[in-house]
């Protein structure tokens, strides 16, 4: 545990070093991100684009404040990017086609997050004339990741953000963003304007809370008005980013407050499931580590969703849309771990399940599912909740605020990992991982890259911009590495296709001998296929994020190299829904460089599902042998090209068609 000026210090320090050496269990500091990092998304092998809200950041674009940036992957380097809405606390989600959107924000703000200069009819902000930024609390924003070789300075490379062209029917703030089977993204629920919770204390109007909460779901694009769902009143006030998850049939996973639904977006059908354990909650602002279990063909592609950390705190603690009741920094979070499988494939009924108690109670702890399948939790702190005020109801003004506006305390700077396959009682470890110096609070995020390391970036417990608070907004990004990176050897592979279909022919990769050492029927035995998904992820959720192992067999050839047979997804696009991913082979535990794919046919609508085809046998060679070195490359090549062009093409087209407003 560090003091508030030991973390002070450490959050002002920015580094331009770039790593020199990829330690096994280590942090790196590897640049400044220009703006602070509270959402981010993998764009495609090279790019991380990253938003933050609208504030006073140093960095500029065209003569104001900048709150959006896109990071390069190579040379550890931000680029500022013009937003034109409030993106403060928006959700978001891919598309088809590997673009990505994102969804709402906040009212415009001016300095010290002040209303915007021009406000609408409802009083709150249509645009400041400071931060030169709009209202967002509709706006639908679409990006086209490009990459170096494209003029990153064109409009197919910028974010298009145009409400008047292209918006919500509602004002969502804090909304959950899901994609279905076929592509079309559910947007539930959400604030109409800031707050700490979404309710009013005493909680007379659950429903709408006198116009503040917003208790419908949407979808985009469009499939006709946006629809009331009782689920939002049930779980009123602690409702915000609710955890969604779909499942095989088609329905949804949602759990908020300490409720738990399987939600039927066709018909609004609502099913419940038990309520969480201990009255835990692990929605935004308790912040419990969400993430779903692999997806293997040994569980046969059965979903679980694991709830980590959050807090049992009290109802009355949690107090109303202007400040907790309750001193949150000081109260203990929970290291409670649950884990539901909402559709047993036994016809039994779903049931929350104890799991391991994580090594320490977290709030905003965060979930990075690594490609060996383990689960690696970041960030977070071992007192109080997200959020931030300059008040609370026992502590009645800001002076007396011992953490400047920050609503947590205790950072907690040592991940731990997770690992499903292991017995109960030792599922989780932290040994050999080191300790970050950097306060990993509210407003954080963190996201697995192509290298099969992790980035981690943001943290502003703050209003606005404050680089003199005890938890200070923080530009500096960090590289986790995880044990892999231990191996003397990466894996490599050559053949990835460029898309993925829904059943149908297997495809082949080949592994050369150079990719791993010892005995190749080992290596052959011990190989995986799989698709990591990231998400878009922001306040401790990655949104859609997953990871599906797809089948498959092998031969061992007399030189050592391995053919692999590969099945494409199972024939279910509700499993992993179309969109970005990236492949990653996995021998022995240690991943190669992931390759981006697409999966399904790039658009919006009904995917193709084919049959499965039969895979050959494996077959062995007792002789050959891996001839891996420690300076072996790690490079894969694929069968495919760049995405960019059709990805450009596409999302162009589609505003026109898709950007209709319910």
């Amino acid at each position: 545990m560090f003091s508030p000026v030991a973390w002070l210090a450490f959050g002002l320090a920015t580094s331009s070093y770039l790593a020199s050496a990829q330690q096994a269990g280590s942090f790196s500091q590897v640049g400044s991100t220009q703006v602070s990092a509270m959402m981010m998304f993998l764009g495609n092998e090279e790019k991380v684009y990253i938003l933050d809200k609208t504030e006073g950041n140093a960095a500029q674009i065209n003569g104001h404040p900048a709150w959006g940036s896109v990071w390069d992957i190579n040379s550890h380097s931000a680029t500022v990017m013009a937003v034109l809405t409030n993106t403060f606390c928006a959700s978001g989600m891919h598309l088809p086609n590997g673009s990505y959107a994102t969804f709402g924000g906040n009212g415009a703000i001016g300095p010290g997050g002040s209303i915007g200069s021009v406000k609408n009819s409802a009083g709150s902000g249509s645009y400041d004339a400071t931060y030169e930024d709009y209202d967002g609390t509709k706006s639908i924003r679409i990006l086209n990741p490009c990459t170096s070789s494209d003029d990153m300075n064109s409009a197919q490379c910028q974010w298009f953000d145009n409400p008047a062209v292209l918006s919500m029917q509602k004002q969502r703030w804090y909304s959950a963003a899901e994609a279905l089977g076929d592509g079309t993204i559910a947007l539930i629920g959400g604030f109409v304007n800031g707050g700490y919770i979404n309710r009013n204390y005493p909680n007379v109007d659950p429903t709408f809370e006198g116009g503040a909460a917003e208790p419908t779901y949407e979808f985009y694009p469009s499939r006709g008005t946006a629809t009331q769902m009782t689920f939002m009143t049930t779980t009123s006030g602690l409702n915000s980013y609710a955890h969604t998850y779909l499942m095989p049939s088609g329905n949804m996973l949602i759990q908020a407050n300490i409720s738990t639904i399987l939600w039927n977006p066709d018909t609004n059908v609502e099913t419940p499931l038990p309520d969480m354990p201990g009255k835990v909650a692990r929605v935004y602002p308790a912040s419990g580590a969400v993430a779903m279990l692999p997806l293997t063909p040994a569980n046969n592609y059965t979903p679980t969703v694991l709830f980590c950390g959050g807090t049992d705190m009290p109802d009355e603690y949690w107090g109303n849309y202007s400040f907790p009741n309750y001193d949150t920094w000081t109260y203990p979070t929970s290291p409670d771990c649950q884990r539901i499988t909402p559709e047993p494939t036994d016809g039994s009924t779903p049931v929350y399940i104890q799991d391991d108690n994580m090594l320490e109670g977290r709030t905003m702890g965060q979930f990075i599912i690594l490609p060996d399948g383990t689960l690696l939790v970041v960030n977070g702190g071992q007192n109080g909740t997200a959020g931030y005020a300059q008040a609370t109801g026992t502590t009645p003004s800001f002076d007396l605020m011992p953490y400047g506006e920050s609503l947590a305390s205790g950072p907690i700077g040592t991940p731990a990992i997770y690992n499903p396959n292991m017995p109960a009682g030792s599922r989780w470890s932290n040994a050999g991982l080191g300790t970050t110096n950097i306060a990993r609070l509210y407003h954080s995020s963190a996201l697995l890259m192509p290298d099969a390391s992790v980035m981690i970036a943001g943290s502003n417990p703050n209003i606005d911009t404050n680089l003199s608070t005890v938890y200070p907004t923080t530009y500096t990004a960090e590289i986790f590495y995880p044990p892999y990176f231990s191996a003397s050897v990466r894996p490599t592979f050559t053949g990835a296709p460029s898309t993925l279909s829904y059943g149908g022919s297997y495809f082949n990769l080949t592994v050369p001998g150079t990719a791993y050492t010892g005995s190749a029927n080992s290596a052959a035995a011990n190989t995986t296929v799989v698709l990591s998904r990231g998400g878009f992820t922001t306040h401790a959720m990655n949104m859609g994020q997953r990871h599906l192992q797809l089948n498959n067999t092998y031969a061992v050839n007399t030189d050592g190299s391995i053919t692999l047979y590969v099945s494409q997804v199972p024939p279910n696009s509700n499993l992993l829904t179309p969109g970005p991913a990236l492949m990653f082979v996995v021998i022995n535990g240690v991943p190669s460089n992931g390759t981006m794919v697409i999966v399904g046919n790039g658009q919006v609508g009904t995917q193709t599902i084919s049959d499965v085809a039969t895979l050959p046998a494996s077959s062995q060679n007792a002789a050959a042998q891996g001839s891996g070195g420690g300076g072996s490359s790690t490079t894969n090549s694929g069968s495919g090209t760049s995405h960019t062009s059709t990805i450009i093409g596409a999302v162009i087209g589609a505003i026109a068609v898709i950007g209709i407003l319910g």
